[in-house]
């Protein structure tokens, strides 16, 4: 056992109090809590000291485990003792364990035979079979979303940048955000919900209802300044873009991939075994 023995010397007048025969059959190991006849020993917290534990700290370690430990211990014995007549224990643990053993094999199957690359033609083709799935609730945005402390740095400078669509501007627009601003959406090409936008404007600023009406504005309240351009609105209950679900749809191919994949495996395994007369069926007797 690894415990200091200074752990178990110092908690023997603790022991002491607790239990005037603690070390009856448990071959000179130190019991420190007792529900019914359940018992927890020093031996059990094992490899739970560190190495530079000090007294102070030993003690909150085992004052912890015990008061865990024996709450743990009688609600087991109350569960135990309201167990349904009917109710066959061994069954559900066989069960279990079944299930955890199976589990276990199925990852270690998925680990080693799954293909997690997914193309962006196989993405393209399941969206264009399951657009249906994918109505947008809450309608979302193409937009460009600038939002920099107030005063500015070199504000002449960000107005020009920003009203102009130029390459070179637009990297250099970018610069300046990476610098300066607190928020910077600069992908025209990148959707996002309306909802998180609005989240990132002052409160009332942007609204499905006025969103259409909005589609390019600067303002200054507070702290900062906000600079706000929409490109494309898509409204709620219309059909969500790829790039908008492309993590979702991805997913759910990875999970039909998964389930197609252990179906697979299942069969083969089942064959492999009645094919090597190891399955036996007796439904006819």
């Amino acid at each position: 056992m690894r415990i200091p023995k200074w752990v178990a010397v110092f908690w023997l007048p603790f022991l002491l109090l607790t239990a005037c025969s603690e070390e009856e059959s448990t071959g000179g190991d130190r019991v420190l809590a007792r529900v019914h006849q359940k018992e927890l020993l020093l031996s059990e917290l094992d490899g739970m000291f560190p190495a530079n534990a000090t007294a102070e700290d030993s003690t909150l370690i085992i004052q912890a485990f015990v008061n865990r430990w024996s709450r743990d211990a009688v609600l087991q014995w109350e569960a135990e003792r309201n167990l349904p007549a009917d109710l066959n224990i061994d069954r559900l643990v066989r069960d279990y364990r079944s299930s955890l053993v199976s589990s276990h094999y199925e990852q270690v199957l998925v680990s080693l035979r799954l293909d997690s690359t997914v193309s962006k033609e196989q993405l393209e083709a399941y969206y264009e079979s399951n657009k249906g799935q994918y109505q947008l609730e809450r309608p979302i945005v193409r937009c460009l979303l600038i939002r920099v402390p107030y005063p500015l740095e070199d504000e002449e400078s960000l107005q020009t940048l920003w009203n102009n669509g130029k390459i070179t501007d637009t990297m250099a627009l970018e610069n300046y955000c990476e610098r300066f601003a607190e928020v910077s959406l600069l992908q025209p090409e990148a959707w996002y919900s309306l909802d998180d936008i609005a989240a990132q404007l002052p409160e009332g600023t942007l609204t499905a209802n006025n969103v259409n009406a909005k589609r390019e504005f600067s303002l200054q309240e507070g702290g900062f300044r906000y600079y706000f351009r929409l490109l494309e609105v898509k409204p709620r209950l219309e059909i969500a873009p790829l790039s908008y679900v492309e993590d979702q749809a991805r997913k759910v191919i990875l999970h039909n991939r998964k389930r197609e994949l252990l179906d697979e495996a299942r069969e083969e395994i089942f064959d492999r075994e009645l094919r090597r007369n190891n399955i036996e069926t007796f439904t006819n007797r």
